[in-house]
């Protein structure tokens, strides 16, 4: 017998005991006799044998007990990203409460991207930026395990989906604001496409590959309108969702002879960022200028001062997530949830 290549049947044979003894010995050690067991393992051990794969049995149980989290972005995304860090806090505690694990597959590298997919050891996926990332889709699904996405933006309804209401959520932040009295504004915004930093025109917002940027968008400029303000009035300039870029947009925002009073930024993190821009410069929030969010990440709460935001169901859209794949409770249709108003120090009314 060759190390590394013994079977069950061989550690049996040798330790003179039956095929069963010998599986009960690794799986329900709690019934086999003492000595039996002493004997089997000593024999096992002196084979190099570890014991049964894992994997296998698994795979023969039908159940792992897991859920898959996949995105088209780094790993190190899940780590860095206030609201990726965010959802996959409330997917960790909903995953807590049912006694279930979580596995992070990595999607950025498409030449391995095929096999990440096909040997996780999962019961079902998350699929996060499904916008594209049309290769993930495809592969989750040949795995024939459930999947359920949290983009609504693709055109594809055979996609169970769960998300927020971009729309609704980015109108009621406009709104905030006009209702205090701002009539300046400035949109900074999340990726539209892949590599653009800078002021965008409605032509390009309209094109962009990504739906939650588009449908915020779609939702400030609702309620501007309303207001009386045109959207070409309000100049958008897109981020990549980082220090760099927004500073970079910032520059050119406070660059014109006259500045905003109010910024709508698209993503908590841009709003936080901004933030700090503002303060390096001198200026204050918001007795210079407001500031209002989206999505509701916990450093809101916490930054000087506290930032306005339209809050995200965390823990809601995790609950949702996980049912679905563990409890047969796939969206039949696209569940579109709604986002809250949280009120803090970062807006008020623009100075006289």
């Amino acid at each position: 017998m060759v190390k590394g290549k013994i079977r069950l049947a061989d550690i049996a044979k040798a330790a003179g005991v039956s095929q069963g003894t010998a599986s009960n010995v690794f799986s329900r050690p709690d019934v086999v006799r003492d000595e039996v067991r002493e004997h089997v393992l000593a024999v096992a051990k002196n084979l190099g044998y570890a014991g049964p794969s894992v994997t296998g049995r698994l795979l023969r149980a039908g159940k792992v007990n897991a859920i898959g989290v996949a995105a088209i972005e780094p790993l190190a995304y899940f780590f860095d990203d206030p609201w990726a860090r965010a959802f996959l806090a409330a997917l960790a505690e909903v995953c807590d409460a049912k006694g279930t694990g979580l596995t992070l597959v990595s999607a950025r590298n498409q030449q391995r991207l095929s096999w990440n997919i096909k040997s996780a050891l999962v019961d079902g996926f998350v699929l996060l930026c499904v916008e594209g990332g049309e290769r993930l889709v495809e592969l989750t699904r040949e795995r024939q395990l459930p999947f359920v996405s949290l983009a609504l933006g693709v055109d594809d309804p055979s996609i169970p989906a769960i998300g927020v209401n971009n729309v609704d959520g980015a109108a009621a932040a406009a709104h905030h604001l006009t209702a205090l009295g701002h009539r300046r504004f400035v949109i900074l915004s999340t990726e539209f496409t892949d590599d653009h930093v800078g002021r965008i025109d409605v032509h390009d917002i309209e094109r962009g590959v990504y739906s939650t940027s588009r449908d915020r968008a779609a939702g400030y400029w609702r309620a501007l309108a309303q207001a009386g303000i045109a959207r070409e009035t309000v100049p958008v300039f897109e981020t990549q969702n980082d220090r760099q870029s927004v500073h970079a947009c910032l520059e050119q925002v406070f660059a014109a002879a006259e500045h905003p009073t109010a910024i709508l930024a698209m993503s908590d993190n841009i709003a936080m960022l901004a933030m700090a821009w503002l303060a390096d410069r001198g200026l204050t929030v918001p007795d210079d200028i407001s500031i209002i969010g989206f999505d509701g990440v916990p450093e809101g709460g916490i930054c000087k001062p506290g930032l306005t935001t339209m809050a995200q169901p965390f823990q809601e859209l995790a609950l949702r997530a996980v049912r679905a794949i563990l409890d047969d409770a796939m969206p039949e249709e696209r569940e579109i949830i709604a986002v809250k108003l949280i009120e803090r120090g970062s807006t008020a009314a623009p100075k006289a």
